[in-house]
């Protein structure tokens, strides 16, 4: 994991270049502040020079200070530069990958979880660019600068000096192996908390309707109990290890200057560069500390790198489009007799058993298709064949003579109009959700949308019109006004093909039948598949389709199919 962040770090080129070499300077600037402060002491203590004669070496002394400020700001600014980068990349690519994988993944996956470790997880990989990646760099160029000046000037201590320095990463290494198992029971346990609690969010109304929210309300703060455990046992872990690591490195330090002053107790040195050695020595020993002290925020930043990178790893389902045949064009979508489904089969990773066994059907243009099953039958399976968020693994489908996946996705799905029994709608304004159908829609063509859906008097009837915000999920919207805006959509889209998964099968009669008259107009003369869940609407289909345990088991007509006693005939009895 750490070579693919490394990889990822990388790709900053200058800017991570920069911030090592800011870091290494302010490391050279500091040997040279320790040798004009032995300078100055040595001069006035020492040789017993006056005021005038140390003040050139003060005022560059006062210029390194000055300097080394400003690399150790350069430092901070282009290795927090190098991570912004870097996390922007990196949301950019999950965002991506996730919008590729499609519903069929994310509906596997608990949405809190997925939006822990885009947003959280992505934001604690900040302290390891920009903290933990400098701090391993720092904490082999600079004690390695150091050595190699004062072995020249004292061997000795340049012996104890690399004989004391490996402790410190030792111990860092020791407690850090402690820590990295708590990390990961930390991350996890705040992903099972997010997860568990947008799902609380997001279905608390149902929850007050049952009276269940006191219960939830436990189960969340037992979630938050144990994350505050496993976060008070990484914090032990840590405060153990910064103890350790200044209890080494002090100890260190005074092994040095035991050493340097029986030397000069007995002359065997002098008094110039033994306090340079001293003075430098807190200093060689300060880049291996603050990797210690880094330590933990790069094992965050890993433990969420590899979920992140889990969900990159995971391959898409759908293969890559191949090119489509010479003269194809939106045109040609469009103009297509039928929809034929050859001999599909699809199984989910997850399943053994296939979802869809060697179905074959097809959608007549013009006209209405009911699908029917009990649940687990496959409906939603083929809806996601459609849209292209899936692809067979055996057989295809057949746009007049052309194969599926020889369209490019983005023309086919324009070529789609989806109605959904539940639609997503975004906090944003009226006319910003119904220009997802089409972002070039002007005022007028939405309002014309509207109408056709029967929401021209709600729309009339707000402040501010097309503009107003709906709230996240439409949550300033009633259920039968939100499925309208959805209808409205579809209206706004005029594609040739619909699918529904029957908008209305949620609604209360009342509202059904207020919107029953839109949905007859938006299939005017729109190759249409619906996936039934009302009888009603089976009777008004033109072909009815019946699915069971991922086969066709038969297709016809409602009085054709009641006339076999079958399959559809049972479903109608049991009134699935």
């Amino acid at each position: 994991m750490h070579r693919r962040l490394l990889s990822l770090a990388r790709s900053s080129g200058f800017m991570l270049t920069l911030t090592v070499l800011l870091g290494w300077g302010g490391g050279v600037l500091t040997i040279l502040q320790a040798w004009f402060l032995a300078r100055i002491v040595n001069d006035v203590f020492i040789a017993g020079q006056l005021r005038a004669a140390i003040l050139p070496l003060l005022g560059i002394l006062l210029g390194l200070l000055l300097l080394k400020s400003a690399f150790i700001w350069g430092a901070d600014v282009s290795a927090n530069a190098v991570a912004q980068a870097v996390k922007a990349d990196l949301r950019s690519r999950l965002l991506t990958h996730l919008s590729a994988l499609g519903p069929v993944f994310t509906q596997g996956e608990r949405t809190g979880e997925l939006s822990t470790a885009a947003v959280e997880g992505i934001e604690q990989l900040d302290a390891y660019f920009s903290q933990y990646l400098p701090a391993i760099v720092l904490a082999a160029s600079i004690p390695i600068t150091i050595l190699l000046l004062i072995f020249p000037i004292d061997p000795l201590t340049g012996v104890v000096f690399i004989l004391t320095a490996p402790l410190i990463p030792l111990f860092m290494i020791l407690i850090g192996k402690a820590g990295e198992a708590l990390t990961k029971r930390q991350y996890n346990s705040l992903s099972r908390l997010s997860a568990h609690f947008f799902d609380v969010l997001q279905g608390l109304t149902t929850l007050k309707i049952l009276g269940q929210a006191k219960s939830q309300s436990q189960v969340i703060g037992e979630f938050s109990s144990r994350y505050r455990d496993v976060t008070m046992q990484v914090l032990r872990i840590t405060f153990l290890s910064a103890l350790a690591l200044e209890f080494l490195a002090t100890l260190s330090t005074a092994i040095v200057a035991v050493e340097i002053g029986f030397r000069l107790l007995y002359q065997n040195l002098e008094f110039l560069p033994a306090f340079f050695i001293l003075v430098l020595a807190p200093d060689y020993y300060q880049p291996l500390r603050n990797l210690g002290l880094r330590f933990h925020a790069g094992m965050s930043g890993v433990t969420a790198a590899t979920r992140i990178y889990e969900i990159l790893d995971t391959p898409c389902p759908a293969p890559t489009t191949q090119a489509p045949p010479h003269g194809f064009s939106e045109h040609s979508i469009s103009a297509v007799s039928s929809i034929r489904f050859e001999k599909v089969s699809f199984t989910y990773a997850s399943r053994e058993l296939p979802a869809l066994n060697q179905i074959s059907f097809s959608l007549p243009i013009g006209k209405m298709t009911a699908l029917v099953g009990a649940s687990g039958a496959g409906k939603s399976t083929l809806a996601s064949l459609i849209l292209r968020f899936i692809s067979p693994h055996d057989g295809q489908i057949l746009v007049g003579e052309t194969p599926l996946e020889h369209i490019p996705a983005n023309l086919w799905r324009q070529q789609v109009a989806w109605v959904p029994q539940n639609p997503y709608l975004f906090q944003d304004s009226l006319a910003a959700n119904l220009r997802l159908a089409r972002p070039d829609a002007s005022t007028i063509e939405l309002l014309k949308a509207c109408r056709r859906a029967g929401l021209e008097e709600f729309i009339a009837s707000l402040p501010d019109g097309l503009q107003t915000p709906i709230g996240e999920r439409g949550a300033r919207l009633s259920g039968g006004q939100a499925q309208r805006l959805a209808l409205a959509r579809a209206f706004l889209r005029d594609a040739p093909l619909l699918l529904l998964d029957e908008p209305t099968s949620s609604l209360d009669p009342a509202l059904e039948a207020s919107l029953e008259a839109a949905v007859r107009e938006l299939m005017q003369g729109r190759t249409t598949l619906v996936i039934a869940h009302r009888l009603s609407t089976v009777y008004q289909a033109d072909q009815i389709v019946v699915l069971a345990a991922g086969r066709v088991m038969e297709s016809g007509t409602h009085s054709e199919l009641i006339s076999h006693n079958a399959t559809y005939a049972r479903l109608i009895e049991s009134g699935t």
